[in-house]
């Protein structure tokens, strides 16, 4: 049943895309021609349609790329962990620039045997948590340590921090604990993560002391999958 239900979420998100595009194309369409037209509640509840359409259209996105997560056939190669979080890195420079964010980083990061794609996933995901979620400059450090014959890494920032009956929540699946208003996001990121380190037999958690203190998100992974 869990074969069939990951199956099934593949196809709704993907199904689901197509009429989504057109109600959005046609709507922003209608917003486009008919602006100067319309009285201001008109144009407010057009505005509310695309907002809305659009944010849809992002959760179809996540629940597509979680779905592909679970179903599709990983290929294992060895992935330098320090180029992928140069890659990372990359696809964040414009939200890290916009927020003068400083990164670090600690360890000697090593090769393992696992799919590029999934790894660099996940770091960016975790980096871009820790970007979205501190009201100050962002003071992000990712670091890794040898650990029982697996490797530790970690994301750690100085954010507005997580309370502790939130801890295990935040990992859910379309799961928010802060409002939409003031944080964007469609409560997938995290999830993904998870998924993609379960993918390789890890673990995944955070930890902080408490809101305003910031978070350190860990997560284990095995040398060889």
């Amino acid at each position: 049943s869990n074969k069939e239900l990951e199956q099934f979420a593949y196809v709704a998100s993907h199904d689901l895309k197509e009429p989504l595009r057109m109600v959005t194309s046609y709507v922003q369409l209608l917003q486009k021609r008919y602006a100067d037209k319309l009285d201001s509640d008109a144009n407010d509840f057009i505005n509310f349609a695309v907002q809305g359409a659009k944010r849809m259209y992002e959760l179809i996105n996540g629940l597509l790329e979680y779905s592909r997560i679970i179903i599709k056939e990983t290929e294992i190669e060895e992935v330098n962990i320090e180029e992928i979080i140069e890659e990372a890195l990359f696809m964040l420079k414009v939200k890290i620039e916009q927020k003068q964010a400083i990164i670090k980083k600690q360890g000697d990061f090593p090769k393992i045997r696992s799919n590029r794609i999934h790894i660099t996933r996940l770091f960016q995901n975790l980096i871009d948590n820790s970007l979205k979620f501190c009201k100050e400059k962002p003071v992000i450090e990712i670091g890794v340590e040898k650990k029982d014959g697996n490797y530790l890494f970690y994301v750690r920032d100085n954010g507005i921090g997580i309370r502790q009956e939130y801890k295990e929540r935040i990992f859910d699946i379309f799961q928010r604990i802060n409002p939409r208003e003031e944080y964007e996001g469609t409560g997938i990121g995290l999830s993904i993560c998870k998924k993609i380190v379960e993918k390789y037999k890890g673990k995944i958690w955070v930890e902080s002391v408490g809101e305003g203190k910031g978070s350190t998100f860990y997560f284990i992974l095995p040398e060889k999958f």
